[in-house]
């Protein structure tokens, strides 16, 4: 038999709540119980990681209805903290952002009312919230003024649209958000299933109303986006990514290390093979239903976007609603980094800018 002790072994410790006196000290506790509790304690030790590394570039992906579950200000804070440096998101989340950050409001649903008759009352309903139609006529406003003052003479991507309205959120709006801040803190926001959200119809309106008027339409190159993110994290000396939910967000900021073998491996470009040294996922999608949103980051250091291991990869993965998971890591890392305290995010951004 042998002595766990002499194995070195790791002990687990009761979870006491007469020594718990903030939430750090919870999700600490909880990083020396098991399964999922244990799971979002070491989940926090990597976004600490990440936030301390004054080399670690941090590109944070966001899917599912994050805004509309008033999670918003939560990346808006790590934003303005200097811990995320550039986002990846679905136009949805970035959409129901800006009805946040506009001063409308999302509302409880009654489960009483029927989506039948809550359509013909104008509100859309995600879950158990309800987002009004008029919101979105309101957030059409705000990307009628953006997109009505683009020169047609500049080519349009996601990272550049999103540029634009966090300035006009700055000049127009006292509320915080994500655009608004990452206007502020120089923070890139890409869209990569740009058409696949409100912004997309917009821009798709207003490029049919040019045409009725008789003025050129928005060009938009999606590829513009993808060599922005990929020269922006070429400069960066490490990469971390913080994950929440699955999709394409995910997908498309992972295989930057794929894109980066390629040019190197099919076209001989000097291009450096670049992986993400940090990982953090936060998603309740299984790895069984063989969908990449459950994949394990394991998964990923096959096809080249993640340093294993082995050679100093740092991952924490929690299979949890982030609803539950985002608010308990990103305040436990906060109170253990201290109220002023804020990465070199300024110069970083900065150089993410150029």
């Amino acid at each position: 038999m042998h002595n766990p002790i002499a194995d070195k072994l790791i002990p687990l410790e009761p979870l006491d709540l007469s020594k718990v006196k903030s939430i750090d000290d919870l999700v600490r506790a909880m990083s020396k119980t098991a399964f999922t509790g244990r799971q979002l304690g070491e989940a926090a030790d990597v976004l600490e990681t990440m936030a301390r590394d004054e080399e670690c570039f941090v590109v944070m992906t966001l899917s599912g209805a994050m805004t509309v579950a008033k999670q918003g200000l939560i990346v808006t804070e790590l934003i303005d903290r200097g811990i995320v440096n550039a986002v990846v998101s679905t136009g949805a989340l970035m959409a129901h952002g800006l009805v946040e950050a506009t001063g409308r409001a999302h509302f409880r649903a009654d489960p009483e009312v029927s989506d039948e008759e809550l359509y013909e009352q104008g509100y859309n309903r995600v879950y158990d919230t309800l987002e009004p139609e008029q919101n979105l006529d309101d957030v059409e406003e705000v990307m009628s003024a953006v997109l009505e003052g683009w020169d047609h003479n500049e080519v349009m991507c996601s990272y550049k649209l999103n540029h634009a309205i966090g300035a006009y959120l700055a000049k127009h709006t006292p509320d915080r958000g994500i655009l608004k801040s990452a206007h502020e803190m120089g923070v890139p926001v890409f869209v990569p299933a740009f058409s696949d959200s409100e912004m997309g119809l917009d821009t798709a309106l207003n490029n049919r109303l040019r045409e009725s008027t008789g003025r050129h339409r928005i060009r938009f190159d999606p590829f513009e986006d993808l060599e922005h993110f990929a020269a922006t994290l070429l400069r960066q000396k490490k990469l971390g990514i913080f994950t929440i939910g699955g999709g394409v967000p995910r997908n498309w900021s992972q295989q930057f290390g794929p894109f980066c073998e390629l040019r190197h491996r099919r076209l001989g470009e000097n291009v450096p093979l670049k992986r993400y040294h940090y990982g953090l996922r936060i998603c309740p999608e299984p790895v069984y239903w063989g969908g990449l949103s459950g994949s394990p980051y394991s998964e990923a250091v096959s096809w080249g976007k993640f340093v294993p291991p082995a050679e100093g990869g740092k991952f924490g993965e929690v299979f949890v609603d982030a609803t539950v998971g985002l608010p308990l890591i990103v305040a436990a890392v906060l109170e253990r980094l201290g109220k002023k305290w804020n990465k070199a995010g300024k110069t970083r951004a900065a150089a993410a800018r150029k």
